[in-house]
C-alpha cells in the first residue's frame, strides 16, 4: 500500500476511534454523578478511617464544568475501549496475510478483556494508594485536594494499568508479522521483570511488599505467556520455510 494510502486509512481509524470516544463520553456525561462518587469514594474512606478532613477542592467558577466533561472522556475510553482496539488492529490488517488477519482477530478478542482486566486491577489499588498519601497529612491539619489534580492522577492510575495489561499483546502481534523474533523477548526477559516491579513500586506508593508483588505478577505472566506464544509461532514459521524453501 503507498504511503498516501497508508495515511488516508490512518486518518479514517483516528476519525473512527474518535467518533467511538464521543459516544462514550455522552454515555459518560448522563452517568458523571455516580462515576464521580465512585471516585471520591477512597477519599472519603481515608478521611473517616484516619479521622481527618480531606475532600476535593473546586478552585474556580468552570473546574466543576471541567471536571464534568474530564470524567465523561474518561468514562468514553473505557466504554469504547473494544472500539479503539478493533480500529488499531484495522489499520494495520490490510497489509496482513489471511492467516495474520485471523490472528489479528484473536488479538482484538484477548486485548479488551486484558485493558479491562488492567483498569480492575488500577481501581483495587487505588483505595490503597489514596490511604497512604492520606496518611501523610499532619494531625489537625486540612487537606482539599485540587480537583483536577486527583482526577489526573486517577486517570493515569487506570490506563497505565490497562495499556500495561495490553503490551504482552502487541508484543505478539508484533511477533505474528514478523517484526519481533521469541529470542529478543527471551534476551529481554529480565528487564521485562525489572520494569514491571518498577512499574509496581510506582504506582502501589504502600510500604508492603506484599502489594507490589501482587500487582507486578500478573504483568509478569502475561510477558512470558507472550514469550511462549511467540516461541511456538516461530518455530511453525522456521519448520514451514525449511519445508519450502523457495
Amino acid at each position: 500500500m503507498p504511503l498516501r494510502e497508508h495515511l488516508l486509512e490512518l486518518r479514517k481509524r483516528l476519525f473512527l476511534s474518535a467518533c467511538g470516544l464521543v459516544v462514550g463520553a455522552i454515555a459518560g456525561w448522563f452517568v458523571y454523578q455516580p462515576l464521580l462518587d465512585a471516585l471520591q469514594a477512597p477519599l472519603l474512606e481515608a478521611a473517616d478511617e484516619q479521622s481527618k478532613t480531606i475532600a476535593l477542592n473546586y478552585t474556580g467558577m468552570a473546574t466543576a464544568l471541567d471536571m464534568k466533561v474530564k470524567v465523561s472522556l474518561f468514562l468514553g475510553v473505557i466504554v469504547s475501549c473494544p472500539w479503539w482496539l478493533y480500529q488499531l488492529w484495522a489499520f494495520v490488517t490490510p497489509g496482513l496475510t489471511k492467516r495474520e488477519k485471523g490472528y489479528a482477530y484473536a488479538f482484538l478478542g484477548a486485548s479488551v478483556p486484558l485493558f479491562l482486566g488492567g483498569l480492575a486491577l488500577a481501581w483495587w489499588v487505588l483505595p490503597h494508594a489514596v490511604s497512604i498519601l492520606a496518611g501523610f497529612v499532619p494531625e489537625g491539619a486540612v487537606n482539599y485536594t485540587d480537583a483536577q489534580g486527583y482526577l489526573s492522577f486517577v486517570m493515569r492510575l487506570v490506563l497505565a494499568f490497562g495499556l500495561a495489561f495490553v503490551s504482552p499483546v502487541v508484543l505478539v502481534g508484533l511477533n505474528m508479522v514478523g517484526m519481533l523474533r521469541h529470542e529478543a523477548l527471551a534476551k529481554g526477559w529480565r528487564w521485562a521483570v525489572l520494569i514491571a516491579f518498577l512499574f509496581a513500586a510506582i504506582m502501589t506508593p504502600t510500604p508492603d511488599a506484599l502489594t507490589m508483588i501482587l500487582v507486578a505478577l500478573p504483568i509478569c505472566l502475561l510477558y512470558f505467556g507472550a514469550l511462549g506464544i511467540c516461541v511456538l509461532h516461530d518455530r511453525r514459521v522456521d519448520r514451514r520455510r525449511m519445508a519450502d524453501p523457495a
